[in-house]
C-alpha cells in the first residue's frame, strides 16, 4: 500500500513539474516574442538610415514624393540573381518617371555584395543591413521580397518571391507618381 502511494506521489510531481515548465516556456515565449507588427498593404512604409555601396546615407523618408521598390535580397538568393538584371533595366526606365530602387542586403560583407553588384551591373542605390534592424522592422522572412511604396510612403504591395521582367514593369508603372 505504502509504495502505491509513494508511485503515484513521483508520477503526480512529476506531472506538475511538467505542467510547471510549461507555463513558464510559454510566459518566456510571450515576452520575448517580436514586437514589431506585420506589416500590411496600406500601412505608413517603416523609415530607415542605411549606407549605400558609395557611401552615402539612404533613408526612406528622402524619397517622400516618389514610389519606392524597396527590394530585400541575398547574394546567396537564386531567385534574387535571376530578377536583378530586370530590375536595374526597369530602375533605368523608371528612375527619371519618379520611381527610386533601393536593395537592402540582409548582412552580408562589403566584399560579396560590392562583387555580387558588379557582376550584375547594379546601377540604383544598395545598402547593407547589417545588424538586420531594417529586416526585423519590415518581418522579412523568405527572400527576395519587396516592398511597392507610393509617394505619400504608404505601402501598396508586399511581393515574396521572384518576379519577371514585366511583374518588376508592372510594378514599378503602379508606384509612379501621377
Amino acid at each position: 500500500m505504502a509504495q502505491s502511494k509513494q508511485t503515484r506521489f513521483y508520477i503526480r510531481t512529476a506531472i506538475l513539474a511538467i505542467l510547471v515548465v510549461a507555463i513558464i516556456g510559454t510566459i518566456y515565449v510571450n515576452v520575448t516574442k517580436e514586437k514589431n507588427a506585420v506589416l500590411a498593404v496600406g500601412d505608413q512604409a517603416p523609415d530607415f538610415q542605411l549606407v549605400d555601396m558609395d557611401g552615402n546615407v539612404q533613408r526612406l523618408s528622402d524619397y517622400k514624393g516618389q514610389g519606392v521598390f524597396l527590394n530585400f535580397w541575398g547574394t546567396w538568393c537564386k531567385p534574387c540573381a535571376k530578377e536583378m538584371p530586370y530590375i536595374d533595366k526597369q530602375y533605368q526606365v523608371f528612375k527619371d518617371q519618379g520611381v527610386q530602387t533601393i536593395a537592402v542586403n540582409i548582412a552580408e560583407s562589403d566584399f560579396k555584395v560590392n562583387s555580387y553588384t558588379k557582376q550584375y551591373g547594379m546601377t540604383f542605390p544598395v545598402v547593407i543591413d547589417r545588424q538586420k534592424n531594417v529586416m526585423e522592422k519590415y518581418n522579412i522572412g523568405p527572400l527576395p521580397t519587396t516592398f511597392l511604396v507610393d509617394p505619400d510612403g504608404k505601402i501598396i504591395r508586399i511581393i515574396q518571391g521572384e518576379m519577371t521582367e514585366q511583374d518588376v514593369a508592372n510594378f514599378m508603372e503602379e508606384i509612379k507618381p501621377l
